[in-house]
């Protein structure tokens, strides 16, 4: 989580009420809030087309997708963040207006100001969600991705490879690397019809 501002300490509450009324996106871990950093072209991109592949696959469903600007509580940890792109298929959640509460899967794009957050502190917390299936780290910067499941002893990570398939078993879900990755420049391409 980018750290730009932290206010002091709020109520869970407090934070609901005035996230209502904010410009700005906060995330909300255990009374203190931060404001959140915007995100660069490659980081929309891939939760874009995460979302819209799945937004596809589950279409006429139970499950629900989301991306970045619903809000998930976990409220074993008083947390509430904004994935950039999660599923849940509860029924209670479908009724849930401000925060979802019970994540199947969960999706994060890295970035180097959130990836340590992301793959620590963040991930602690998101694994106190009984419903919680799978965790899937996407990094955009280059072709890796990096999928968690629950199992009963923990969690398996499950790398996918770089010329392989996006498989969160969960969701009974595939795509090509190809699809997540679309339209993405690599950081060592000049993007196509810059300015020179």
């Amino acid at each position: 989580m980018p750290r730009l501002a932290e206010i002091a300490h709020v109520s869970a509450d407090d934070y609901l009420a005035g996230e209502d009324r904010a410009g700005v996106k906060h995330e909300y871990v255990d009374g203190l809030v931060y404001a959140m950093a915007g995100a660069d072209e490659a980081h929309v991109t891939v939760a874009g087309n995460v979302f819209a592949l799945l937004r596809a696959h589950l279409r006429g469903g139970p499950c629900r997708v989301y991306i970045a600007d619903m809000k998930l509580c976990v409220q074993q940890a008083n947390v509430y963040f904004y994935p950039d792109v999660f599923v849940t298929c509860d029924a209670a959640d479908a009724e849930r207006r401000q925060a979802k509460e019970a994540a199947r899967v969960v999706i994060e794009v890295l970035s180097d100001s959130t990836e340590g957050f992301d793959r620590g502190e963040k991930f602690e917390h998101y694994r106190l969600l009984p419903t919680l299936a799978e965790y899937v780290l996407i990094d955009p910067r280059r072709r890796s991705v990096e999928v968690f499941s629950r199992q009963e002893d923990g969690w398996l990570l499950r790398p996918a490879p770089a010329d392989g398939a996006l498989v969160i078993a969960s969701l009974d879900f595939s795509c090509s690397m190809e699809a997540v990755y679309e339209d993405v420049v690599p950081e060592s391409e000049p993007a196509t019809g810059a300015a020179r």
